[in-house]
């Protein structure tokens, strides 16, 4: 009868339970642990850009829901028209990504498309500050007038 009322979801006492079921239960309690906090290290150095932590459940033979796989979402998207805003957020994700004491693979491959976008993002900005650095050196060069509107304003 106690393990049709298992089966139904109904809590045994752990004096109640196998000594086989005991250390399934101590196992999935470690397993929780270690899930949580994982992904709670996620969420921490994640935050403002990461989701809330959400979990896979499993029912131990006491019939408690033990945490046995997580995931924490995370924008991984450039900030629109700046690259260095954009860097700056995927630094954050790759923090994020390999904050836990011992990250996932899918943890470290979220860390490597992060770091590849970040390369991206820092040849963006440096083509930015090539096109701004040209045009303010066509413009010092383009007439006097301007020049000298510059030197105004700079000394007012």
């Amino acid at each position: 009868a106690q393990e049709e009322g298992n089966a139904r979801g109904e809590s045994k006492r752990i004096g109640e339970l196998t000594e086989e079921e005991q250390a399934q239960v101590v196992a999935l309690k470690e397993r929780d642990r270690e899930v949580r906090a994982h992904e709670a290290a996620h969420a921490a150095a994640g935050a403002g850009i990461a989701g809330r932590p959400s979990f896979t459940f499993e029912v131990g033979p006491d019939g408690q829901r033990y945490a046995v796989a997580g995931e924490v979402s995370i924008d991984t998207s450039a900030v629109d028209g700046d690259p260095e805003a954009t860097i700056r957020k995927l630094q954050q994700v790759v923090r994020a990504a390999l904050a836990p004491a011992e990250p996932s693979g899918q943890d470290r491959a979220v860390a490597a498309q992060a770091q590849a976008q970040m390369n991206q993002a820092r040849a963006e900005a440096a083509a930015e500050r090539r096109e701004e650095q040209q045009a303010g050196a066509n413009s010092e060069t383009d007439s006097g007038e301007e020049i000298s509107g510059r030197i105004l304003s700079l000394v007012a």
